[in-house]
């Protein structure tokens, strides 16, 4: 990891409400780096990740990207899947490479590996009402996966899942990106989930979101389960437990 794939500068964000959601922030993620954002609510993690994806405008700052790096080639992961209820899971993944103009047989290969890679073999067929939201979820990963991307944006996307499909969707996303070594950009406000995928752990303070900490998780991939009960695993939360208690204290606007 040796180039900054995105530099965040003295990014300011002001909504028309008159609401600071982001001041003086700062960010530096490397290339291959799985880095986690966590926070209080309201803090602006959201919005740092569409202000990435190009979703909206910052009033002032600026954000790079590293030589070896293209926005085009970004995919983001919502909370919700977000999935087309009259389509299948092989429809619903396919809708990017639709969209971008190819063919059902053009886009056909590249949809029956992404399927795979979320291990949904069997389900193409599958509607988004039989499905478990486990199940959604991989299918809205897979839909992002689509599209090749260097950068991958989630944002808080095991959220809604019970803490068993939670664990196991954390132990194959893992998996995948030790596989594909993409950039990701975490969101969740889930600590312990943030130590056991990261390599870096990012806490935001209260409005207006800026960076009060940033910890280096220094463990070894792969990891196990059994990282989850090691002393190290529980320091690292510990650590950041603190500093999202003291970010939580806000700073007066």
């Amino acid at each position: 990891m040796t180039s900054a794939a995105i530099t965040l500068n003295h990014v300011r964000k002001v909504y028309a409400n008159g609401t600071t959601a982001l001041k003086d922030f700062n960010l530096a993620v490397e290339a291959g780096q799985f880095v986690s954002i966590v926070g209080p609510s309201g803090c602006g993690k959201s919005t740092v990740l569409r202000l990435i994806a190009g979703l909206g405008q910052m009033n002032s700052g600026q954000i790079h990207w590293g030589k070896e790096q293209d926005s085009r080639k970004l995919a983001f992961v919502f909370q919700e899947a977000s999935l087309m209820p009259w389509a299948t899971v092989q429809e619903n993944v396919r809708l990017p490479l639709k969209l971008a103009g190819l063919s059902t047989r053009a886009a056909a290969a590249a949809v029956a590996e992404a399927i795979a890679l979320v291990d949904l073999q069997g389900f193409e067929q599958a509607y988004p009402r039989e499905l478990s939201g486990g199940m959604k979820m991989r299918v809205s990963i897979a839909r992002a996966l689509i599209t090749q991307p260097e950068i991958l944006l989630m944002d808080e996307p095991f959220g809604a899942l019970d803490e068993m499909t939670r664990s196991r969707l954390n132990s194959d996303l893992l998996d995948l990106w030790l596989q594909k070594r993409w950039t990701v950009v975490f969101v969740t406000h889930n600590i312990y989930e943030a130590v056991y995928l990261s390599n870096r752990v990012v806490v935001m303070a209260a409005r207006p979101g800026r960076v009060v900490a940033d910890l280096a998780i220094d463990s070894a991939y792969p990891r196990s389960e059994s990282f989850r009960t090691e002393p190290l695993y529980n320091q690292y939360c510990r650590q950041i437990s603190q500093a999202l208690a003291g970010a939580s204290q806000g700073e007066p606007l």
